[in-house]
């Protein structure tokens, strides 16, 4: 049966051409075989050639490769150097398409174990170098069997050129040989550095063992080839290789002399946004080459917005000082105003301590308007007016009730006091800026919104003042002042807050809010001394104004209440915020250590959680920096000791999205601290190291004192609410570690222990801040109706967090429904009034959101007063429900107009035509994508989302910002011609 299947097999005709094609093709595989060629490839390379039918051409290309090869093995050394040249204009010439292997490189590799065996047998010679530069261009066919061997030979080659004549650039072998190099030199270069005496002795006995180990070259000489490949691959587009190969080979920083004026902004994105992928230090070393690069090629608000992400006082100082164009000068102080940088960073350091008469001589006035921001008020009611949103809303305009579906006679035992307390907030968050409410600024003489709350509900009432007329230093004053004179105590502990709200972000000439608050920060009274001591931390935020050092610092260490020196402490984390102030710090962790050994209770307190936010705000975002604190607090034997690591950790790497530390705080979450057994030994676990500390039986007493009082077991879990918020604080800065943290709170939420379940909506807030997402609108509506009163309330404050100013029509919709859900229980119903006044803060006009200049720097004080309104919700019950919910206008240092409004060059509105879309992100993309996705066009002043962005429709104008954001200064472009209109 076989033999006829094989007969009908060979029967069917055939074209008779291409038999003969094929004896042909047959004999010149059989002469290439009697050749003498007795190697091992080649048997089984004769056969693939078989499989395939070659052209004459080929054919010809083939014989003659194989000729030229056998020419090097003559004796007749003349011959060497023509051969190889050939062979080289061959390799080279060859490649037709990029999609198929290159005919030469196919041919010549069944001879290539002959070759480097043949090359091993010459002796030095610029013909030997020649010859390895194209056996390193062959190796790249035997790439998986003899690892970096293009490598090897490019390497063997440039060592056997004479000084004077070096080797060829490797991009004249094309592209996808630098892409070989590029991969082999990070291989090469990461084998070297663990390259330990144990490796090569463990690989000795691996065929590949001389491939591995025979490279020739220094680490110099890698490096070198590698900025000749980084040199190509910039020039061939390919920038985020090019970055990535000098990343790898660790001189990342050498790429600013490679690139040029047409592929730095490329290179620049791209390494901007690695920054949030890399580990640190790495992280920072980009920063700081991309802003090398810009300077060199005079970007200065570019630059300057990289010196203000890593916080570095002498480079902002620089970058301010370096243009001579007084407009560029001006949009640079708007940043820098924005981004609340003290305005004595921008002072070279000079002798002479004396701050105020400095500052007024160094910058001419309108540059000091700039940078103290005394022009906001005024930008943000004209673009309250361009959107036609100025007359003020009452209570109603934003409750809504008659849409919400109550029993009719349901109103009847609400609150009432509640109700007002609640209407305050609304009122001021929802006028906040425009200085016109009808409850508090515009009412008559006796009858202000003040007097229908009672005692602390007045103090938030007189506070609410200052959000109303936010920023507006001289009017805002005036409408204050008559309540400071009040003998009311609460009224005038309000209008100290309100004095601090109002200045908040805004620096005067007159120093009004140390002036007016000052005073009674050492007052008897309790209210006035905590209002002083907060009004100055949010008027002063992120100043590091030291005469506020000397006023406040004694507050912490002396012999005060808890509640005083946690205010105090918070107070001065607002305005160090990212200082590493070492007397602060050293006072914190003192205070915190004499409490700790008095065993008073004074940690116990509910207080003691704002003194070690104090404390992480003197670390935001200063990474490293804050590990000798962190060491200091695991000496304290106390619970407050990991609530305060967890906190600075957070801090320190806020907005980074360091995948490490987000594990370390999740790890703390899986903590289930239920039954007093573990709690035993979670004491245990904690107090080794304390226990390397002190001796033994100290420690034995100190365990035996630990486990008499009851309540250690419920304090010791705040820190856990501490890590969810964590997780959140810090992959807030980058999208893709946002959305997975997303999904990590969604498991937290299941199984999570109470006190996490209840921090959850907050973390989910935080990270989606005045950016309402659906399905994050969906999942925090589903946990305001949880069994949980304390997570349904977080949850609602959450909503308001995440639509902060965004006017979402959706969840204005959700909240009027958990109004009427919630009729009957007053403190849910108090957060969903609350919320709603978030989400139509400012009637739209002002977020929340920390981050900006495209969501690219982290503004430090707004991260200070989230954070710390966020810690008042960890334990709601006790702060914001009881006597302290004036601590939600620490939301204030985080409030800034979302506009973009456009001036000439004398600073006055300039309306021009831009258009508004989605951000798309377009790093590494070819050509020039378009930025935005699906805009409308507007005039400006418009206002912009969290995630929109704008650009210029036309080119008539030059902006001097990077970023069209905030105030952008524009000038006429010279070069702009009207485009004429066609007559019909």
């Amino acid at each position: 049966m076989p033999d006829s299947t094989e007969q009908s097999i060979s029967v069917p005709s055939s074209d008779p051409k291409k038999k003969e094609e094929k004896k042909d093709k047959e004999e010149g595989s059989s002469k290439l075989t009697k050749d003498g060629k007795d190697k091992k490839p080649d048997g089984k390379d004769a056969k693939e050639g078989e499989g395939e039918e070659l052209s004459e051409e080929d054919l010809q290309l083939r014989n003659e490769l194989e000729m030229l090869a056998e020419r090097l093995k003559e004796s007749n050394t003349g011959l060497y150097r023509p051969a190889l040249e050939t062979l080289r204009t061959l390799i080279r010439t060859s490649t037709s398409s990029m999609t198929s292997v290159p005919k030469p490189l196919k041919f010549l590799r069944p001879l290539y174990p002959d070759l480097q065996a043949l090359y091993e047998t010459w002796p030095a010679s610029e013909d030997k170098s020649l010859f390895a530069d194209i056996l390193s261009v062959l190796a790249m066919t035997y790439s998986d069997t003899q690892p970096r061997g293009t490598l090897r030979y490019r390497l063997l080659s440039a060592s056997l050129r004479p000084a004077n004549s070096p080797l060829a650039d490797p991009g004249t072998w094309g592209h996808e040989y630098v892409r070989h190099l590029a991969a082999e030199l990070g291989d090469e270069f990461a084998y070297r550095e663990q390259g330990d005496a144990d490796q090569p002795a463990a690989e000795a006995g691996k065929d590949d063992a001389p491939a591995q180990l025979q490279l020739p070259g220094t680490i110099e000489d890698l490096r070198a080839l590698a900025k000749d490949c980084a040199v190509f691959l910039i020039g061939h587009n390919a920038e985020p290789d090019a970055v990535d190969l000098l990343e790898e080979l660790e001189i990342v920083n050498e790429i600013v002399d490679l690139v040029d004026e047409n592929t730095y902004s490329r290179v620049c994105q791209y390494m901007i946004r690695c920054v949030n992928l890399l580990p640190p230090p790495d992280d920072v070393s980009f920063l700081r080459t991309a802003h090398s690069i810009y300077v060199k090629h005079h970007k200065f608000p570019e630059a300057l917005s990289l010196a203000i992400r890593l916080g570095d006082v002498t480079l902002i100082r620089e970058d301010f000082n370096a243009p001579a164009n007084p407009l560029m000068k001006r949009q640079l102080a708007f940043l820098l105003a924005r981004a609340q940088i003290p305005i004595e960073w921008l002072r070279a350091p000079s002798e002479n301590p004396e701050d105020e008469i400095d500052i007024e001589d160094e910058f001419p006035e309108d540059l000091r308007e700039c940078l103290s921001n005394t022009r906001l008020s005024g930008h943000f009611r004209d673009f309250g007016k361009e959107l036609g949103v100025t007359d003020p809303k009452s209570l109603e305009d934003v409750y809504k009730t008659h849409l919400e579906n109550t029993r009719p006679n349901a109103l009847a035992n609400v609150d009432s006091a509640r109700g007002n307390l609640a209407g305050t907030f609304v009122n001021a968050f929802v006028n906040a800026g425009f200085g016109n409410d009808k409850l508090m600024v515009e009412a008559e003489e006796g009858n202000s919104w003040v007097y229908k709350n009672k005692d602390h509900g007045m103090m938030s009432a007189t506070a609410s003042l200052g959000l109303s007329l936010l920023w507006d230093t001289d009017l805002g004053l005036s409408h204050i002042d008559k309540y400071t004179y009040s003998a009311e105590e609460y009224m005038k502990a309000g209008a100290l807050l309100a004095t601090g709200i109002l200045s908040s972000g805004v620096r005067t000439e007159a120093d009004v809010a140390k002036g007016l608050i000052g005073e009674y920060v050492d007052n008897k009274s309790v209210p006035l001394k905590t209002s002083a001591i907060m009004g100055l931390g949010m008027a002063y935020a992120g100043s590091h104004r030291e005469d506020l050092l000397q006023l406040l610092i004694p507050h912490i260490s002396d012999d005060v209440s808890m509640e005083v020196a946690s205010l105090a402490t918070l107070a001065l984390g607002f305005i160090f915020v990212g200082s590493e102030n070492g007397e602060i710090t050293s006072t914190i962790l003192q205070t915190i250590m004499e409490k700790a050994e008095r065993t008073d209770g004074g940690l116990d307190e509910k207080w003691a959680r704002f003194m070690a936010v104090g404390l992480g705000l003197l670390y935001l975002g200063l990474q490293d920096a804050s590990d000798t604190t962190i060491e200091t607090l695991k000496a304290i034997d106390h619970p407050i000791s990991k609530t305060a690591q967890i906190i600075v950790i957070s801090c320190a790497f806020a907005g980074t999205g360091d995948v490490l530390k987000v594990q370390t705080m999740l790890h703390h979450c899986d903590d289930h601290i239920v039954v007093k057994e573990k709690e035993d030994e979670k004491k245990d676990k904690k107090e080794e190291p304390a226990a390397a500390a002190a001796t033994p039986a100290a420690s034995a007493s100190a365990d035996g004192a630990k486990e008499e009082p009851k309540p250690e077991v419920k304090q010791d879990d705040t820190f856990q609410s501490f890590a969810v918020l964590a997780v959140a604080l810090i992959s807030m800065g980058e999208d893709i570690g946002a959305e997975m943290s997303i999904r990590q709170f969604h498991h937290l939420m299941h199984y999570g222990e109470p006190v996490i379940r209840k921090s959850v909506p907050l973390a989910i807030g935080l990270v989606s801040i005045s950016n309402p997402q659906l399905p994050i609108l969906d999942s925090l509506s589903k946990y305001s109706h949880d069994n949980d009163l304390s997570v349904a309330l977080n949850a609602i404050f959450a909503m308001g967090l995440v639509g902060a100013g965004t006017n979402n029509a959706r969840l204005a919709q959700m909240l009027r429904q958990l109004a009427g859900y919630y009729y009957k229980e007053p403190d849910c119903l108090f957060m969903v009034r609350i919320a709603q006044g978030l989400v139509h803060m400012g009637k739209g006009t002002i977020g929340l959101n920390p981050f900006f200049s495209d969501r690219s720097i982290m503004s430090r004080p707004a991260i200070a007063g989230l954070l710390a309104t966020l810690t008042a919700f960890t334990d709601a019950k006790h702060f914001i429900l009881d006597k302290y919910h004036w601590m939600m206008y620490f939301l204030v240092t985080a409030m800034y107009p979302r506009f973009l409004i456009t001036v000439d060059e004398e600073l006055n509105s300039k309306p021009v035509t831009v258009r508004v879309g989605q951000a798309v992100d377009v790093v590494g993309q070819a050509g020039k994508p378009r930025t935005i996705s699906g805009f409308q066009t507007h005039q400006t002043p418009v206002r912009l989302a969290t995630t929109e962005r704008a650009e210029l429709a036309t080119e008539e104008f030059i902006p001097f910002g990077h970023v069209l954001e905030g105030v952008v200064i524009l000038q006429k472009n010279p070069g702009w011609e009207k485009e004429d209109k066609m007559e019909l």
